[in-house]
């Protein structure tokens, strides 16, 4: 007698980060039994996926986008959706019609508490996540099944460079290989050619970006002024764009720099850090210089371009930012924390609401035992120690996340249900 064997899991991988990871993980996940498929969009999803016998191209208009993808999971049989970012229009789409068949959607972001984490949840991130609707209550109760200590934040992003490079490179692809893709069109509002210009301008700037910041986060170190600190995202961001009440990154700014002249002490200073791979295509440098100027308090504004966050950190009175993820530094070292867009952390207990003007002037404090709680939570569940860009972090990220997607249980009903597989203490490596 034969013995009867389960069908095997399809996977359709769909857009992810920039680099060689979503093929890693199909292999691995190949090894593992499951059948994988790949669709790419442009000769950069080509470039960096290596089984030629599982890459399907697309090469229609996005209009035709739709019928494609439902042909695909029929044809295919697919099981399982993966796609990193849920917002793109060609990964919007694809959510909403996997979940109307009953699809598992799994979904990569860049950690809610980078650099050594990446998240991982089913059905969607930032906004979209489950943790929106959790409350810190409902967190507690499902650590019950884990006695974990959780490992300290990591002080700076590591593996920017490799990031960097992998974008230039993918946009290199795309900008001089991209004759088979005629249709495609970018999910952002610069042309290709644009954006490979700006991640090869970033690159030959690396090192004069880095003085630079060293001599601007010094002066404030050495300043001996209390200052609070404007975490600043990239106005192109899906987390920005998507789960923000801000239409660009100028109205974020001009908000922030009003609240301070009005409320803060004269004798307060405020700092502007830019996200790491700010790229200047939104002029966010001249937009705070001359609402300082108009406001009169030019002479209590800086901008730091990049670099570790940690060092600014360390000294700051308070903190304010749309829905940055460097918020979780933020309320780990127990800073004051103000939030204007949907972020997965921000619950009641350890985020403002206060009006900014009165924040800046006598912020209250957050709960830090209950913020403690809430990431003690995310690192059993949705954050996986690794990276996508270094292969050191790829190989880290591997021994986890695999088994985690062929589980039958989401990750935040694995803790709940005890399923969850176990966590090793994270070592910070550098």
């Amino acid at each position: 007698m034969t013995k009867a064997t389960a069908s095997p899991r399809v996977f359709l991988f769909l857009q992810g980060p920039h680099g060689p990871f979503f093929h890693r993980l199909g292999s691995m996940l190949r090894k593992a039994g499951a059948e994988v498929w790949r669709v790419g969009f442009n000769a950069g999803d080509r470039a960096f996926w290596f089984h030629s016998d599982s890459y399907i191209p697309f090469t229609g208009t996005p209009d035709d986008w739709p019928a494609t993808f439902e042909a695909l999971l029929a044809e295919k049989r697919v099981t399982d959706i993966v796609l990193y970012g849920d917002t793109r229009r060609i990964h919007a789409h694809a959510v909403e019609a996997a979940r109307a068949r009953g699809l598992t959607v799994h979904v990569f972001e860049e950690g809610y508490m980078r650099p050594y984490w990446v998240t991982y949840e089913r059905g969607g991130s930032n906004g979209h996540s489950r943790l929106m609707q959790m409350s810190i209550d409902d967190m507690r109760g499902a650590l019950a099944q884990s006695d974990m200590e959780a490992p300290l934040p990591p002080g700076h992003w590591g593996d920017m460079r490799q990031h960097i490079f992998y974008g230039a490179l993918y946009h290199w692809f795309v900008m001089f290989r991209n004759g088979g893709y005629r249709n495609f069109r970018p999910h952002r509002a610069l042309s290709v050619g644009q954006e490979f210009q700006l991640y090869l301008k970033r690159l030959l700037l690396m090192p004069l970006h880095r003085a630079e910041r060293l001599l601007e986060t010094l002066r404030i170190r050495r300043g001996g002024f209390p200052y609070h600190l404007v975490l600043m995202q990239l106005e192109h961001d899906a987390s920005f764009r998507e789960h923000s009440p801000f239409g660009s990154m100028t109205e974020f700014l001009e908000l922030v720099l009003d609240g301070f002249a009005r409320g803060a002490p004269g004798h307060h200073h405020l700092v502007f850090k830019a996200h790491p791979l700010e790229d200047g295509r939104a002029p966010v440098r001249r937009t705070i210089r001359e609402a300082a100027r108009r406001l009169g308090i030019a002479d209590r504004v800086h901008f730091v371009r990049g670099g570790k966050l940690a060092q600014l950190l360390n000294d700051a009175r308070t903190a304010v930012t749309v829905n940055s993820t460097a918020g979780q530094q933020v309320l780990w070292r127990g800073i004051p924390l103000k939030v204007f867009g949907d972020a997965v952390y921000a619950k009641p207990e350890f985020v403002s609401d206060q009006p900014l003007p009165d924040f800046f002037g006598q912020p209250g404090r957050p709960d830090n035992r209950a913020y403690r709680d809430y990431r003690r939570y995310l690192l059993e569940t949705s954050q996986v120690p690794g990276g996508f860009y270094s292969a050191r972090g790829r190989r880290q990220l591997l021994r986890l996340v695999v088994d985690m997607m062929l589980s039958r249980d989401d990750p935040y009903d694995a803790l709940s249900l005890g399923t969850a597989a176990p966590r090793q203490q994270l070592r910070l490596v550098h």
